[in-house]
This record gives C-alpha cells, structure tokens and sequence, in this order.
C-alpha cells in the first residue's frame, strides 16, 4: 500500500511505494540533486546479529542500478551520486566521474583469491546546471561503516552529508532504506524527497527524519 507523508514544514516528502511508479509523478524540474544507494546485484545477506536481515528487494540483478542511472542523468539539474560496486561499471551509462569511499572494514569475500575490499564505489553524473558549492572535492571520501539493525547496508550520516555537500537544491533518493540521506539533507536544512518500498524500512526512515526534524527545529534562532 502506497503512503505519502510531508513534514509540517514542508521541506521533507516520504513514499512508502515503488520509485517506478512514483518517480514519474514528481513535478518537472524538482528533483536538483539524487544521491541514493539502489539495489546493484549483490544478493546481499547480512552475517549473524541481534537482527537477522532478510534479502534486499530487487538485488539479484543490475536492472535497478542501470535504470536509475539512466532516469538520473536526463532528470537532473545538478549532478547525482549512485551507489554501486567496482564491476557495475560495464552495467551503467559512462559516469562523468567515479569517487571511492574507505569503509575501513573489509569484506569476506574469497579469502584466498581476492583483495579484501575496504571500498565502495559512487558513481557521478553532473547535470546541465552543475558545479561544485565547495569547491571541487577529491574522488576519494574516509568514513567509517555503521553496523545497525536498522538496514544491512546502511550508510553513515557523517558520509551522506559530505555527498550532499557536493550538490545542490532538493535532494531525492528513490531507494530510501532506513533513511541515512534523508537524516543528512534535514541536518543540513536541504530540501528532501525519499521513497522506499519496504514498510519496515520506511517506517524506521520516517522515525529517524522525524527526530532529526525536532532537532534541527529546536536549534533555529526563534522569532521575536
């Protein structure tokens, strides 16, 4: 069941539904910026935990990452940063640029016959009114990975917010999760629209926004 909700002071519109079906109901000419983690075939299960996840929707195939990429490039005004792995590459449209984030935890992966991966690609396309708000940043980001039960492949706040940095506007992610770059966008008082398809991840993304919301409300200088 498809659910819209919008914060009370307008900045922030969540979709519990499909982005197929939402995305083309957008307005024209709102989405600035989409910085967003879409499913890109790892048919990734999370290790034992206090939380056992299930599979991610849709992440035993590319089709999702090469859709996304594509509805990326010719929808928005400024730039959008994907998510994706080191061999999604052949899968995509050409990016304008590829930043590399250090995890600085590494994968299982093949013990024997691979490099313990402590990377995670982003892939970059600019859009016809880009340019850099900060100056131009370095294709490579350090933060560490956070291990919740809240997502199994949740990003860090504190990494979410220096991808935003590099755009501008409204900032939409279609594969929202438990909501990590809407948390970053309402911290750093950017415009947002987030949609997810699983309840339970939306609910814990609403939650997490709300309560960045308050925050950011209870530090605003008050009017006289």
């Amino acid at each position: 069941m498809n659910e819209k909700w919008t914060s009370e002071c307008g900045t922030v519109t969540l979709y519990l539904g499909d982005c197929l079906e939402i995305l083309p109901t957008l307005a024209p000419g709102s989405v600035d910026a989409v910085v967003t983690d879409p499913p890109y075939g790892m048919a990734y299960q999370s290790g034992w935990r206090s939380v056992q996840h299930g599979m991610i929707a849709n992440d035993d195939n590319t089709c999702l990452l090469s859709w996304s990429c594509d509805w990326a490039r010719t929808h928005c005004n400024h730039s959008s940063y994907l998510f994706c792995r080191w061999d999604n590459l052949p899968d995509v449209s050409f990016p304008d640029g590829f930043v590399v984030w250090i995890k600085n935890n590494h994968t299982s992966g093949d013990l024997e016959h691979s490099h313990a991966r402590i990377t995670e690609g982003i892939l970059f396309y600019r859009g016809r009114d880009h340019d850099f708000p900060n100056g131009r940043p370095r294709d490579v980001v350090f933060c560490d990975r956070v291990n919740t039960d809240r997502h199994p492949t949740e990003k860090p706040v504190k990494l979410m917010c220096d991808v935003i940095s590099w755009t501008r506007g409204t900032v939409v992610d279609p594969f929202m999760g438990s909501g990590s770059t809407g948390v970053a966008a309402a911290l750093m008082r950017r415009p947002f629209i987030g949609i997810e398809l699983d309840e339970r991840h939306f609910a814990i993304a609403k939650r997490r926004i709300q309560d960045e919301l308050k925050k950011v409300a209870f530090l605003e200088p008050k009017k006289p």
